[in-house]
């Protein structure tokens, strides 16, 4: 029987000396965790994610760091997780703009989402409500679209930021009122808020989870919601499928994902702990105060969720013809 050689002695050597992952994804995590936003410190995605990230940490017995990584719609943030190391530690919130909207809107994308991330699982889903100034005169959908074809110039809504899905809900809420939308893209959340305030737009689409509480502050009026049933939180604000329009249905979800090739075994223990950290009681409860529909989904459910969005908002995204660059 021959001898081995001294390059397959090395070989077989370092093999031994390095952990196979099933070995190490027993003591997985052995440091701090990373999950990052892409939106700013007190923004919808903030809180879910420091909800999120606070039962997170006490289940998997490690730190999860919230980093916000704000700008251009949650890109900055997905493109910086996706080019990451595959291990595990670095995580990231994930939502419908970045993921489902930028591939199709922005040519020159800097991150194929379909290639370069795993979903985890869908964590929560807010709904969005078309809000106006709380001087417009308008009070239901049918007064805004009335108002809205009597213009002769395009109706301005606020957006937070090219291709987010404000942006695309008000040319699909054009589509079907039968009017012109004219978007005006804010770099900052704080100013289309402003700017909505203060009457400087018409109107605009913010998620439930940031319009509450402007709303029942007084300070933006709500015509209606996104959702299929109206919210516990705004009960008395009726839904578009209630003001007569059953296509403005869309929402804004959150997925928890890791760089593309993280090891199986991670990703499945950061599922099974993402989903018990979501539905433990007080988080749960935490989220559904702040505006969110709580999930928590398979890993497979997440797959199948994220290619039927992404083929829902390409057409969407084909049919107005936009393109970010």
């Amino acid at each position: 029987m021959p001898h081995p050689t001294r390059r397959e002695l090395l070989l077989a050597t370092a093999a031994l000396s390095l952990p196979s992952w099933p070995a190490r994804a027993q003591t997985f995590p052995e440091r701090p965790l990373r999950l990052t936003v892409g939106f700013p410190p007190g923004s919808g995605p903030d809180v879910a994610a420091r909800l999120i990230a606070g039962r997170l940490a006490e289940l998997l017995k490690q730190q999860v760091v919230v980093e916000n990584k704000p700008g251009a719609g949650g890109q900055i943030a997905a493109q910086g997780v996706a080019k990451g190391a595959a291990d595990g530690y670095g995580l990231l919130l994930g939502e419908v703009g970045s993921i489902a909207i930028a591939p199709p809107a922005f040519s020159k994308l800097p991150y194929d989402p379909a290639r370069e991330l795993a979903g985890i699982s869908e964590v929560v889903r807010s709904d969005f409500l078309l809000v106006v100034p709380a001087s417009a005169p308008h009070l239901s959908v049918a007064d805004f679209v009335k108002a809205a074809k009597a213009k002769a110039d395009r109706t301005n809504f606020a957006t937070f930021g090219a291709g987010t899905p404000g942006h695309f809900g008000a040319e699909l809420f054009g589509e079907a009122g039968g009017f012109k939308v004219e978007p005006i893209h804010y770099r900052a959340t704080g100013d289309a808020v402003t700017a909505i305030v203060a009457g400087d737009v018409a109107g605009a689409f913010v998620s439930t989870a940031l319009g509450a509480a402007q709303v029942k502050g007084g300070k933006m009026r709500a015509l209606a919601t996104t959702a299929p049933a109206r919210s516990p939180l705004l009960p008395e604000v009726p839904t578009f499928a209630e003001a007569g329009f059953p296509r403005i249905d869309f929402a804004a979800w959150f997925v928890v994902f890791a760089p593309a090739g993280t090891p199986a075994a991670a990703l499945e223990l950061l599922n099974r702990q993402l989903v018990a950290a979501v539905q433990s009681p007080e988080t749960k409860a935490k989220l559904q105060e702040a505006g969110f529909s709580v999930l928590g989904t398979s890993r497979a459910e997440t797959d199948r969720m994220l290619a039927a969005e992404a083929a829902r908002w390409a057409a969407v995204v084909k049919a107005t013809g936009f393109k970010g660059d």
